[in-house]
């Protein structure tokens, strides 16, 4: 079963290992300067900056805070021909597999002291040579499932079902395009293929452009070139300065930002990476709040009452009375959740209500 993991993947030296270390704020990846300095994905779990759970510590001063959090894996650079075995190929593919989402380095800096695949950074083309990597890697895959789909075929019209879509879908990858721009998205024979087999290309993707300080300001052409590529593909871009971000690593929250401002950025780029990756699972937070802790729980976006409360303990879920919600604008517009209620602003919530993100929830139950 894959993680909730977000996978960093790119070329080597494109900054994947920077950006990692930075991520986690401490030297976890061994960021060289020479393709494969990673050979073993490394992974950690990082806090998701929430301006909310911010602000709800300053309200209610509990003796703990906890942010939501998201996995990333650092993935060693991937070279042309990984799905063919070079490189480390196959083994960083698996791990790449491994993950629910991805985050693509490229390079959009000029430095003749960092080595390069190429000559210059040159970011279409090294983006299309990880893509096609990840495409080669679907490709091989489906084609062993539709041997077996053809020969199960004969004596099985589930199989059958499904070898037709596994034919199509196919020819979509065949053409070079991503398995997440397959037409029949809705279609559960699909569905039930993308879940067994994990499809790399069908992860969401966002690209992050790593510039140097200059970049940061107003877009170069290498930016200009990935934002072009995104949007052909739908995907998400955010602009980084991985050297910087690592630079940053350890210092208060103040000194970052004070950093920040110097260099002409007005938000870490690292903080829209986490934030975006997030939202890209398809994850959203409510919160609950006390004395004791404040705290952001994750949930499906989507969830009902009983899920979300299954996150606390599974005994909140299967004993689910009610909720009691109210939103996080009106809990900052009352200050409490006291004059919250008196106002009339905390609502009584069933098994059907859909938690939003933000909510601010009491569970009562009964096992």
């Amino acid at each position: 079963m894959a993680s909730l993991g977000i996978g960093i993947v790119g070329l080597p030296n494109v900054g994947k290992s920077t950006t990692f270390n930075a991520l986690t704020k401490e030297q976890n990846a061994l960021a060289a300067n020479y393709p494969f300095a990673t050979i073993e994905p490394n992974s950690a779990i990082v806090p998701v900056p929430d301006a909310r759970i911010d602000k709800l510590t300053e309200l209610v001063k509990p003796k703990k805070t906890l942010y939501a959090t998201i996995e990333f894996v650092d993935i060693a650079g991937l070279v042309k021909g990984a799905s063919q075995g070079e490189g480390l190929g196959n083994q960083f593919l698996g791990n790449i597999r491994d993950t629910s989402a991805i985050v693509h380095v490229v390079r959009c800096f000029d430095d003749e002291n960092v080595l390069h695949v190429n000559a210059s950074p040159a970011p279409r083309e090294d983006i299309e040579v990880i893509n096609t990597e990840l495409l080669i890697a679907d490709l091989q895959q489906l084609e062993r499932k539709v041997e077996r789909l053809t020969r199960q075929a004969r004596n099985d019209k589930a199989a059958r079902a499904q070898l037709v879509i596994a034919e199509e879908l196919k020819g979509h990858i065949e053409e070079g395009n991503p398995v997440s721009t397959f037409a029949k998205a809705d279609n559960e024979d699909f569905k039930a293929l993308v879940r067994e087999m994990r499809f790399i290309s069908a992860k969401p993707t966002i690209y992050a452009a790593n510039v140097d300080e200059e970049g940061l300001e107003e877009d170069n052409a290498y930016v200009a070139e990935v934002r072009e590529v995104a949007s052909e593909q739908n995907a998400k871009v955010v602009k980084i300065c991985a050297k910087l971000e690592e630079d940053m690593a350890g210092l208060t929250d103040a000194e970052r930002q004070e950093f920040l401002e110097m260099s002409g950025a007005t938000e870490s780029g690292l903080d829209q990476i986490i934030r975006s990756s997030y939202a890209a699972l398809g994850l959203c937070s409510y919160f609950t709040q006390g004395e004791q802790e404040v705290r952001a729980w994750t949930i499906p976006v989507g969830a009902k009452a009983p899920q979300a409360a299954g996150v606390i303990h599974t005994d909140f879920e299967k004993g689910f009375i009610r909720a009691q919600v109210i939103s996080y604008d009106k809990f900052i517009e009352h200050g409490t959740e006291a004059a919250a209620k008196a106002a009339g602003d905390m609502r009584t919530e069933g098994k059907e209500y859909v938690v939003q993100d933000g909510d601010i929830v009491h569970f009562l139950f009964n096992v």
